[in-house]
């Protein structure tokens, strides 16, 4: 099994809230991770729509096991989202990372969030830092 692939699963073993999400790594490599889940009833708001906070929390994920995939600790500094099409209950969502820079400290990623129909839902971008913990020693 790769680092990648071990540091993953020790993440979400102890991910109470990647697990309530319905999370399923579909792929991971360093720097890279693909996510995939469905979108059920209990994660709309009001308007009958996905919370916003449902495609942010896959996309922070994502961002998490991409940015921990080379078996350093990292954890985010900073993120944005932008939502471009509305989420319902019974979408299923894919969230697929890119690394953008890395440095010896830190690193900026950028996540598209597609549905179903491969139609894009939301842009994330986030930057990363690494600290000097390992994984595993």
């Amino acid at each position: 099994m790769s680092l990648a692939k071990k540091v993953v699963n020790k993440m979400i073993n102890g991910d109470a809230f990647s697990k309530w999400l319905g999370i399923e790594v579909l792929e991971i490599s360093e720097g890279f991770c693909k996510l995939k889940m469905e979108v059920r009833n209990e994660m709309t708001n009001g308007f009958s729509i996905a919370h916003g906070g449902i495609s942010y929390s896959l996309a922070d994920s994502c961002l998490a096991f991409a940015s921990n995939s080379y078996g350093i600790q990292s954890v985010s500094l900073e993120t944005s989202i932008s939502h471009t099409k509305k989420v319902e209950s019974g979408d299923i969502l894919i969230a697929t990372s890119k690394e953008i820079n890395k440095t010896t400290k830190t690193a900026l990623y950028y996540i598209i969030i597609t549905n179903q129909n491969n139609e894009e839902i939301a842009h994330f971008k986030g930057t990363v830092y690494k600290t000097e913990k390992k994984w595993f020693s």
